[in-house]
């Protein structure tokens, strides 16, 4: 008894996987093909065509016969896994020819029939090149320029949200440049948005390592937030990095509005023997004040109030004037 067309069809189907393992594409085409012609109601004959042109680079043949597959798929009933399998590789073959918006539209057609967690990675990663195309497209360090130098215009001018807008624009054509995420924490920092301006100070920081005016506007940051003790630490680090002496300036002046700012409010309308009276009480303080060198310390200090910019360098001393300050008994500025 002769083999039904199903039976030879499934036979062909054979020869074409064992011809498609050995990479023997065109002798797998042929028999699939001749799969499909005996009998044309099983569509993983067209599926497994595809995936022969698929391995031969030929996306547009894949493409089409895979539609052919769905097409075909809908109106035979057939099984909803078949039918997101052809889909799945419609989207393969967009990603290899970074027709990367196709793809995720056929990787998420394909999740619809039947979700996987293949197909769902495929999405995912496609999403991901997608958003890195676009990217390395957009990418301009000279227009990253423009829109900085624009940025630094409007800035002057106190446009702190047109400023932003331009810093952003310079960072999304050249996000390796430190310089406008410096910039924008600055504006940020001018419309008391804390939060963004210590994600920008930071991204600085973590671009650039050495980028003194990072360290600056991280140590702004914490003075608006009130944390004098790590603004200070934060622009002791800046110091160390500003080799070049080019933002000791600005050192210095939020160094001293920091330490202004530590102060105590209750100290500035008393007598000094009022908190002389309080230090008095205080064995921390009085620790401090009796120490041989912390005394040689605040003698150099008041002799040359630039002698207080090298011994804050060291961490114990700077710790024992911040107390001193918050005391109120040690004054700078």
């Amino acid at each position: 008894m002769s083999d039904t067309p199903q039976q030879q069809a499934l036979a062909e189907k054979d020869l074409g996987n064992t011809a498609y393992k050995q990479r023997k594409f065109e002798e797998a085409l042929a028999h699939y093909s001749k799969a499909w012609e005996l009998d044309n109601t099983n569509i993983t004959f067209l599926t497994n065509k595809a995936a022969v042109l698929f391995e031969e680079e030929k996306y547009d043949e894949c493409i089409q016969v895979c539609h052919e597959a769905v097409d075909h798929g809908r109106e035979l009933r057939a099984d909803y896994k078949l039918i997101a399998r052809a889909l799945q590789r419609i989207g393969n073959a967009y990603v290899k020819q970074a027709l990367y918006v196709e793809a995720i539209q056929f990787y998420q057609k394909s999740l619809t029939e039947h979700r996987t967690p293949d197909t769902l990675q495929k999405l995912r990663d496609t999403e991901k090149l997608k958003k890195e195309a676009e990217k390395a497209a957009y990418y301009n360090p000279e227009l990253a320029d423009q829109a900085r130098e624009s940025g630094n215009a409007l800035f002057k001018q106190s446009k702190w949200p047109e400023a932003i807008e331009q810093y952003t624009e310079a960072i999304k054509r050249n996000d390796k440049d430190v310089r406008p995420y410096s910039n924008r924490a600055a504006c940020y920092l001018k419309l008391l948005a804390v939060y963004e301006a210590q994600k920008d100070a930071e991204a600085c920081i973590a671009l650039d390592p050495t980028f003194a005016r990072g360290y600056l506007r991280k140590a702004a940051v914490e003075f608006a937030k009130k944390e004098y003790d790590s603004a200070l630490k934060i622009l002791d680090e800046a110091e160390v990095h500003d080799t070049d002496g080019k933002c000791a300036r600005e050192i210095y002046q939020q160094r001293t509005k920091v330490q202004r700012a530590m102060i105590p409010e209750h100290t500035e309308g008393d007598s000094r023997e009022d908190v002389l009276n309080r230090a008095a009480q205080d064995p921390e303080i009085q620790r401090i004040m009796s120490d041989p060198i912390m005394q040689q310390i605040l003698k150099d200090m008041q002799q040359d109030p630039k002698a207080a910019q090298e011994h804050l360098k060291n961490p114990q001393v700077a710790a024992n004037i911040r107390k001193l300050m918050a005391a109120g008994i040690l004054r700078m500025g």
